[in-house]
């Protein structure tokens, strides 16, 4: 098991940031919630994870090849990841930007 989840920007830009997390076990620490100015697309890549929104009374259970979208400033956090093997996700997070 890993100490902390491994996070790898694979690819950034000013508009968008693609990153690839290894999570063994690892949830949001508690009280605290994702609160983010972009937008994020996530897909578990191996392995599975709950999603909790805020003001949901159940998370989110994605299994490999699950995807979510998740709009700017919604609330989110990881109650499990799964500790019998890692949790790979890929994370896409982006602005829109106005059509020309």
């Amino acid at each position: 098991m890993l100490p902390d989840e491994l996070i790898e920007t694979l690819t950034s830009n000013e508009s968008v940031r693609i990153e690839r997390i290894v999570s063994t076990g690892h949830t949001t620490p508690e009280g605290f919630w994702y609160d983010s100015d972009q937008h994020e697309w996530v897909t578990v890549l191996r392995g599975e994870a709950k999603l909790l929104f805020e003001g949901d009374s159940q998370p989110l259970h994605l299994v490999e090849g699950d995807h979510v979208m998740i709009p700017a400033h919604t609330r989110h956090r990881v109650t499990w990841t799964s500790t019998t093997g890692p949790t790979v996700w890929l994370a896409v997070y982006f602005c829109e930007t106005a059509s020309p």
